[in-house]
């Protein structure tokens, strides 16, 4: 493991390898940090540990519709896995995202349709076992190209809230072509020229163990913000029909906008009305985007 960490330097990327609720990961650039999380992984029963190289550049989702032979790309979103503005903090199943991306180069879709989730299905397919379902393929745009961190067999959120936020096209015909087989059939999917923004109010702890229980209040206040929505995550009724939270991220509020900007205008002013003990959430989801502050 030392060898490892001297071999690739840091910044450490430090993944277990295993289910982890989307926070075992660490990128540090204190060593001791790093090694303290690999020894934790590999304490675990049958655990195990990748030490990754630090991928440079802007992260993408992209998440592909597939029938067992061609793939159908959503348009792609950013999502924010640190806790903390600044992605200070450490990582979490997503703070927030936004879609669509101003940054990003003409024509990204389709070229990681051809360069990775295609080749995925072609192989897949000769193997015997064609997919079928949603690829999630979240990507690093880095100085040497695009990079995968990562797949997944399924939609995953925050992202999906925003891209299905400016889905046109209906979506279950979309789902209904790929189970069976007929995705070349499908017409160009159609995409509102809005942007979308979804923040994420988290319980009090979180990523660590969450305070539940806490009461919920603001949320029909929330539709009084134009275009302003709220999409329940960790939350229940208890015993006297009072909407609590039961899980660490509790809610995302999710609004639209002629501009980024505008959108995110109008998400914090809904998420400002969600009243809710000891929550947290980040205040710059989609910030240097609508600032033109992102290269790749």
């Amino acid at each position: 493991m030392e060898d490892a960490f001297d071999l690739l330097g840091s910044p450490y990327v430090v993944k277990d390898d295993g289910l982890a609720a989307g926070k075992g990961v660490v990128v540090t650039d204190d060593r001791d940090a790093a090694l303290k999380h690999a020894w934790a992984c590999l304490d675990k029963p049958d655990g195990r540990v990748v030490i990754e190289a630090f991928l440079d550049g802007p992260e993408v989702s992209l998440f592909c519709v597939c029938d067992g032979w061609r793939a159908v790309a959503l348009e792609p979103a950013q999502d924010f896995k640190r806790v903390g503005d600044d992605d200070a903090g450490p990582n979490t199943g997503g703070m927030g995202a936004y879609s669509p991306l101003p940054w990003a180069p003409e024509g990204l879709a389709d070229d990681l349709v051809a360069r990775v989730a295609q080749p995925v299905l072609d192989e897949m397919r000769s193997r015997g076992t064609p997919f079928v379902g949603t690829l999630f393929i979240g990507l690093a745009l880095t100085s040497r190209g695009p990079r995968v961190i990562e797949f997944n067999a399924r939609f995953g959120d925050p992202e999906t809230q925003v891209v299905l936020a400016r889905l046109l096209t209906p979506l279950g015909g979309l789902l209904l072509a790929a189970a069976q087989g007929r995705l070349e059939d499908v017409p160009r999917l159609r995409w509102s020229p809005q942007s979308a923004v979804t923040v994420v109010v988290a319980a009090d702890n979180y990523p660590g163990t969450p305070r539940t229980g806490d009461p919920i209040s603001g949320l029909a206040e929330v539709e009084e913000v134009a275009t302003a929505y709220v999409l329940h995550a960790g939350t229940a009724l208890d015993g006297e029909g009072t909407l609590v939270s039961s899980g660490g991220r509790v809610l995302s509020v999710v609004a639209l906008g002629d501009t980024l900007a505008q959108a995110r205008n109008r998400a914090y002013a809904a998420v400002d009305l969600v009243d809710l003990p000891g929550s947290h959430h980040r205040t710059d989801i989609a910030l240097k985007a609508a600032r033109g502050q992102i290269t790749v």
